[in-house]
């Protein structure tokens, strides 16, 4: 059984860390279900274990946290769906690579529910937005603007930390950091798309493409 929460309000980063640690534990021990936590952070930036002290280009516009998941920097804010992801690998199969394509075709599918189309790419983390409304890259490619962001951590193959979708977020708040360390790309969100999509509406979404994609179980 998968335990659904939604935070109402903002959710305090460290104390959103100790939850998912304590919860984290008790999965691997057996003692607690399985969790999809869905938060709004205030404004903040997370350094990720590949984080490059270089592409803090503001390191006092907002609180900065170290953070254990994967990845580089990172933002979260009002108007951001965080998804924090505490899932027993032992019973899913200990594929790290599945999960992750998992976690991205998660999102995908939450995307595509708003007619949306979100792209893999090689090199770059994340889930991608073709612009088509915006001018060709210096070589000639169509433009590309990240929506959501993924960075995990496993311990005894329980999964933590998870996932964020832009929904309407201040989008010159990712001006302090070079999002996952990508400098030749942008950042949008769904209500910068033009897509009049509430928190809630995410949220309906997620859940229903949640069950999609992770609907198969491993037995060990």
């Amino acid at each position: 059984m998968v335990e659904w929460i939604i935070s109402d309000g903002l959710t305090d980063y460290e104390a959103a860390v100790t939850f998912m640690e304590e919860r984290a534990a008790g999965i691997a021990a057996n003692t607690l279900d399985e969790c999809i936590w869905l938060v709004e952070h205030p404004p903040l930036y997370t350094a990720g274990t590949s984080a490059k002290p270089k592409d803090l280009t503001d390191p006092d516009r907002f609180p900065v946290y170290t953070s254990k998941r994967g990845g580089q920097y990172t933002y979260h804010g009002p108007g951001q769906r965080v998804a924090y992801v505490m899932l027993n690998l032992n019973r899913r199969g200990k594929d790290v690579r599945l999960f992750v394509e998992q976690l991205e075709k998660w999102v995908i599918a939450t995307l595509a529910e708003f007619n949306l189309t979100g792209k893999i790419r090689e090199g770059r983390v994340g889930v991608w937005i073709q612009r088509d409304d915006k001018p060709l890259t210096a070589t000639g490619a169509v433009a590309e603007d990240k929506i959501a962001a993924i960075g995990i951590r496993l311990r005894k193959w329980v999964s933590f930390h998870g996932i964020s979708i832009n929904v309407e977020p201040d989008l010159e708040h990712f001006s302090g950091i070079v999002p996952c360390g990508i400098t030749d790309y942008g950042v949008t969100s769904l209500v910068d798309l033009g897509l009049p999509v509430t928190m809630d509406d995410i949220d309906v979404a997620l859940r229903h493409c949640f069950e999609q994609v992770f609907s198969r179980t491993f037995k060990d």
